[in-house]
């Protein structure tokens, strides 16, 4: 079974539901409360574990209830946890995520505690497992400097790296050279090439300028518009999925992401490997929750099977 490092953070999502997001210094009732596991790379974690690959998270937690949950959680998936550590001085990551009802958007604000404190030095010593892996998975909620040391890891042992450059923030010209794979979001694209990203056409004109910066193969996601891919070859334009009623959009990226690892260490060619990680999105927004509503392969499979573009 081919097997993904996943470099990130835990967080406790702790997220409330509410009718219409609050104006300053508005204060409100919430609707539904929940305590439920999260954070970029988690969420990743568990898309790809669940899309039928070995998983070895590596990452940072405090030493507090919420490291139980995440260390639960490992366990229940059956994820090798030997590669987090723990820290006496920051506690676990958390998110406080309102989600509107009417409209399915959220709001989030992230605390990724212990792990934002992850150094190249850290990263160093988790070489053995980002050396065994098929592919390399990060993101940039931990530190700039912890990724680019695990993508540099990886291209030093050949394992071929999958960069989520979320939240949005400016690059420096070597981590594009270490991407082989480049997923940014409009929002992201925009703040990488300075272009205002609207249309599949647009998408198109910013992959190819982030194929020159250096990226193997940019995949800009577009919500209900699909997926862009651009190489050196071309370009490719993969729709959206429609799994049913959209009611939480907050693992959506994620879910992409991991249903992506899982589908390229299989050795899907591309296109297959877009539309199992567009099924995987579409089935998760349907669900409320992050890691939680990450779908299994099997789901996954069914969806192909009679999927309609959305």
């Amino acid at each position: 079974m081919p097997r993904i490092s996943v470099l990130g953070v835990f967080n406790a999502d702790m997220k409330v539901t509410v009718d219409h997001f609050p104006l300053a210094g508005e204060t409100m009732h919430g609707r539904h409360f929940a305590v439920q596991p999260g954070g970029k790379g988690f969420n990743q974690a568990v898309a790809a574990r669940r899309g039928g690959a070995e998983v070895s998270m590596l990452t940072r937690l405090g030493r507090d209830g919420f490291a139980d949950l995440a260390y639960s959680v490992m366990a229940e998936e059956r994820m090798d946890a030997g590669h987090v550590g723990s820290s006496a001085e920051h506690p676990t990551g958390t998110a406080m995520i309102l989600l509107e009802e009417s409209s399915a958007e959220n709001a989030i604000v992230i605390t990724p505690g212990a792990a934002s404190f992850l150094t190249e030095a850290d990263i160093d010593e988790f070489e053995d497992a980002i050396a065994a892996a098929d592919l390399f998975l990060t993101n940039l909620e931990i530190p700039l400097a912890a990724a680019r040391r695990g993508m540099q890891i990886a291209r030093r042992h050949g394992v071929p790296t999958l960069l989520d450059p979320a939240p949005a923030q400016a690059l420096p010209d070597d981590i594009y050279a270490l991407s082989d794979y480049l997923t940014p979001n409009e929002t992201e694209t925009g703040r990488l090439t300075g272009m205002e990203i609207r249309t599949v056409a647009d998408a198109e004109k910013a992959g190819r300028l982030l194929v020159q910066k250096g990226v193997g193969t940019a995949l800009i996601t577009l919500g209900a518009q699909g997926v862009v891919a651009v190489t050196t070859a071309g370009t490719r334009h993969v729709p959206a999925m429609n799994a049913g009623p959209v009611t939480d959009t907050t693992g959506a990226g994620d879910a992409f992401n991991g249903g992506l690892a899982a589908a390229l260490t299989r050795r899907d060619d591309l296109d297959s490997a877009l539309r199992y990680a567009s099924a995987g999105a579409a089935i998760a927004v349907t669900r409320l929750g992050a890691a939680a509503a990450m779908a299994r392969h099997d789901e996954i499979e069914a969806l192909l099977k009679t999927a309609v573009s959305a």
